[in-house]
């Protein structure tokens, strides 16, 4: 028998529509209104100081560990903008510019960086689910969210957010093959940011793209510039419009670079070249969208200017808050108190054993 081409329903794509120097292909620009351009400008500006002063704050000792997204400020917000507030959003580690959007306070990612767990909760009125430190399990939950979105005829979606590094893990396969065999409305969005903290993508996989996975799993794919908040936007906004109208799932990767370190556990230095950080801080996102909409004259210096003052006492605020309430907790066994509403057995045999330990080392204390 002769050997014959299979035809695919899908090929592959790239999108890009503001070039690293600023530059407008304007036959691809989304129609998106100015306040919405200024919002996301905003935000965009807002999560890179944030950013730099959580840093300072780590450095200092005032809050733990946490996971930088300088560089990735375009590729949270180009898509998360395009979900309702009753949409889902399944966060992993490093999305706090796109958790804020969606209204989490800074206050609470403070408190929650700075070792509470009372920050962590998502308030009442948001359809969100805390950060999954796992790599890749995440992209489970959304899925298991999407199949009961679309038990329920309900034309809300789903959007989860993972790395590079979680498409070599097992759940990540799981979640995109259930997602495609049940036609789930889940938009799975892959910051891929070059480095699995120090294992680069050349050895994260032999495949040419990480967009091409999904045709294996019978779903649309693409490739978009992820520092292009403009080509994120476009990208993911026709991948939601899909799942909204019971076309599936699909998977969008943002090609993007983390200019700071994996987490502030880490040294970059140790791994990666400081040319190649140079090369990627040449394409930053927010200088970029900022030069289109100096074009488009709904921006100038003296307004950023402004914003920059602005978004300093803002952050200011949060940080005098966070750091007043976090004074006032501090209770280890609230670790047992978010997580279960009915706690299970063997957590409250543990419960019980830490209460007696701290009752113990209170009373050998007190007795000096």
């Amino acid at each position: 028998m002769p050997r014959k081409e299979i035809k695919l329903p899908y090929k592959l794509e790239r999108l890009s529509i503001l070039d690293e120097k600023g530059k407008l292909d304007k036959s691809l620009e989304p129609d998106i209104p100015d306040e919405l351009l200024l919002k996301l400008h905003r935000a965009m500006l807002a999560a890179r100081r944030f950013d730099e002063r959580l840093l300072n704050l780590q450095r200092q000792g005032r809050i733990g560990t946490f996971a930088p997204i300088t560089g990735q400020e375009g590729a949270q917000l180009g898509a998360v903008a395009n979900l309702r507030p009753d949409d889902w959003m399944v966060p992993c580690f490093r999305e706090t510019a796109a958790e804020i959007w969606r209204g989490k306070t800074m206050d609470n990612a403070i408190i929650y960086f700075g070792g509470f767990d009372e920050g962590a909760r998502p308030e009442d009125e948001r359809n969100d689910l805390p950060i999954a430190v796992p790599v890749g399990s995440q992209t489970l939950h959304a899925v298991g969210l999407a199949c009961a979105m679309k038990y329920r005829r309900k034309d809300t979606v789903v959007m989860t957010f993972f790395g590079d590094g979680a498409t070599s893990e097992g759940d990540f396969h799981e979640a995109m093959n259930f997602a495609g065999v049940f036609q789930a409305p889940v938009i799975f969005v892959c910051q891929n940011n070059q480095w699995a903290i120090s294992v680069p993508r050349s050895k994260q996989t032999r495949s040419e793209t990480l967009a091409q996975k999904a045709f294996a799993y019978g779903m649309p794919g693409i490739q978009v510039d992820g520092n292009d908040v403009l080509a994120v936007y476009a990208a993911v906004k026709e991948a939601v419009e899909r799942a909204r109208a019971g076309e599936g799932p699909s998977f969008v990767e943002c090609d993007t670079y983390r200019m700071m370190m994996h987490t502030t556990a880490d040294d970059p230095k140790r791994y990666r070249s400081e040319e190649e950080v140079d090369e990627w801080r040449g394409r930053d996102p927010i200088t970029r969208f900022q030069k289109y909409l100096k074009a488009k004259k709904l921006l100038k210096d003296t307004d950023i200017e402004k914003l920059e003052q602005e978004i300093k006492g803002e952050i200011q605020s949060a940080v005098d808050r966070a750091e007043a309430l976090m004074k006032k907790l501090g209770d280890p066994l609230d670790m047992f108190s978010h997580t279960y509403a009915e706690i299970p057995p063997h957590l409250a045999e543990q419960k019980e054993e830490l209460s007696q330990v701290l009752t113990s080392d209170k009373q050998e204390a007190n007795h000096g």
